[in-house]
């Protein structure tokens, strides 16, 4: 019988959390799938094995309480309602309710709020240096998504730090500290949540939560959307944005004239979201070929998709930035049931905050050395210092 590929990498590795791209170019020149023992999960490095683990129905999202139960109930309780974290036919009836909030016709109406915002943060920044981060990036995508739920602005900065808390818990192994910040992150984000659903129940107005309350979901269904949706809506905004400015700054590039392509660039060459983890619901080859691994019932396998969006099957150049790459097949957003549900917003986000920047600050420049946060699954920055001539 043929043996199973294994791998070693270690995700955890400062090196690899650094510069995780040559790592998976030698794990995927070696296989495009293999068992890594020390998590008891299959690794994806390619992007035909990525995309197939994506797309597989058999191959599905099922989420497991984290333990000690009693502890981690408050965070536990606002994933197990999330749609992200089910699969059909529970994944379609969570998903249905907030699907219209982001049809193209909803997202273009939402297009000169953004350009009035990024231009309010911008008017706001001292040009001779400001963290883009900080100062723009980050404040920008919460402030959108809560006008569209409905959520006060006086939170914003209060939504920054709980959904920080909380998507920290994705990473690999973290430490309790971390674990502790995420509950209590999901009790205050939780409750302030409910306070409006009840509001709404009684005045009703035209944002989203109200729209939800409407629906048949449950007040903690309800809960989990909109905790989702500002999570992920504010953090894959703001790290797309600070790894691709950063990879652009550093290599004197501005964007193309196809904003919108730039940004697919943005997504692909850094991704921001570099782990999605699948269970197997029955035994399920992955790979073809010589190189196909069998996924027992039950098994894990992890969609790698910074590995899958470098692989030079698909991109030509793959560690090359091309402003104007055209086409790009990337999988930042996933593929499948799970396709990112707010990927028309944030690719209008970023092409609307991308253009305002360079628009305002023609010669932005890096004014200093950009910190990491320092973390793997998702991959961003915690500040990136420029500086540039106001236009």
């Amino acid at each position: 019988m043929r043996s199973v590929p294994t791998t070693s990498i270690d995700l955890t590795d400062p090196a690899v959390v650094a510069d995780p791209y040559p790592h998976f170019a030698r794990e995927r020149a070696r296989h495009p799938v293999a068992w890594h023992e020390p998590t008891g999960r299959y690794l994806t490095f390619a992007h035909a094995t990525v995309g197939q683990v994506q797309r597989d129905r058999r191959l599905g999202r099922l989420w497991k309480d984290k333990e000690p139960l009693d502890h981690l109930e408050p965070f536990n309780l606002l994933h197990r309602n999330q749609m992200m974290e089910n699969e059909p036919p529970e994944h379609t009836r969570l998903r249905r309710p907030v699907a219209s909030a982001f049809a193209r016709g909803h997202v273009e109406r939402l297009r000169p709020r953004v350009r009035e915002l990024a231009a309010e943060l911008l008017a706001g920044v001292d040009p001779a240096g400001f963290d883009v981060v900080g100062d723009y990036a980050e404040p920008l995508p919460v402030l959108v998504i809560a006008d569209l739920l409905g959520v006060p602005r006086t939170y914003a900065h209060s939504l920054r730090d709980w959904s920080q808390a909380i998507v920290r818990m994705y990473e690999v192994s973290p430490p309790q500290e971390t674990v502790d910040a995420a509950v209590a992150a999901a009790i205050d984000f939780a409750g302030l949540v409910r306070e409006l659903v009840r509001e709404r129940r009684t005045s009703p107005a035209e944002d989203l939560i109200t729209d939800l309350v409407a629906t048949e979901l449950t007040e903690d269904e309800v809960v989990a959307a909109v905790v989702l949706l500002l999570n992920a809506g504010h953090e894959a905004s703001v790290n797309v944005f600070g790894n691709g400015l950063t990879a652009m700054l550093r290599r004197g590039l501005r964007p193309g004239s196809d904003v919108p392509r730039t940004v697919e660039e943005m997504l692909r060459f850094d991704s921001a979201l570099q782990l999605f983890e699948r269970t197997a619901i029955e035994d399920v080859q992955v790979g073809e070929g010589e190189q196909a691994v069998l996924v027992e019932e039950g098994q894990r396998i992890v969609a790698l998709l910074g590995a899958a969006n470098r692989d030079p099957a698909v991109f030509a150049d793959p560690d090359v930035f091309d402003v104007d790459r055209d086409p790009n097949n990337h999988l930042a957003f996933g593929v499948g049931v799970h396709f990112c549900l707010g990927a028309p917003l944030a690719r209008m986000e970023l092409a609307e905050s991308v253009s305002e920047l360079f628009e305002t600050f023609p010669d932005l420049a890096l004014t200093g050395e950009p910190e990491s946060r320092g973390t793997f699954v998702l991959r961003g920055f915690r500040s990136v210092p420029v500086g540039g001539t106001h236009a």
